[in-house]
């Protein structure tokens, strides 16, 4: 039967010899390395969840613009139509819209909006 990869690990380590002073240097890298790690991965968890708060708060701000907006579009649907309803019964009693169009020179009439000139002594030489 094959040895795993751990046996073979534990085996190493009843076999080796007392760590000397450049073993137990790397065991502080090692230490203080995981120390590190464990600080940075505790930050980033830290940053993902005020990432998902944040998304979440933005979420239901986003929701409840979303139905006030819903609500407006019901108002005015219903404004708009009171509006036609009121529109329609108005069409046939509007006489305006029974009698012929006024030709166009009527409409188009040119006025005189020249007012004389009115003097002031202001402006006398």
């Amino acid at each position: 039967m094959p040895h795993s990869s751990d046996s073979s690990d534990s085996s190493s380590f009843s076999q080796s010899p007392p760590p000397s002073k450049q073993d137990s240097s790397d065991d502080v890298r090692k230490v203080q390395r995981r120390e590190k790690n464990r600080i940075a991965a505790q930050k980033s968890r830290l940053r993902q969840t005020q990432k998902a708060d944040t998304l979440h708060l933005e979420s239901e701000d986003l929701e409840r613009q979303n139905a006030a907006l819903r609500r407006e579009i019901k108002q005015l649907t219903e404004e708009m139509k009171h509006f036609t309803s009121v529109l329609s019964s108005h069409e046939p009693l509007c006489s305006i819209l029974t009698s012929p169009p006024p030709p166009p020179e009527v409409l188009y009439a040119t006025h005189s909006f020249h007012q004389p000139h009115i003097s002031s002594p202001r402006f006398q030489h």
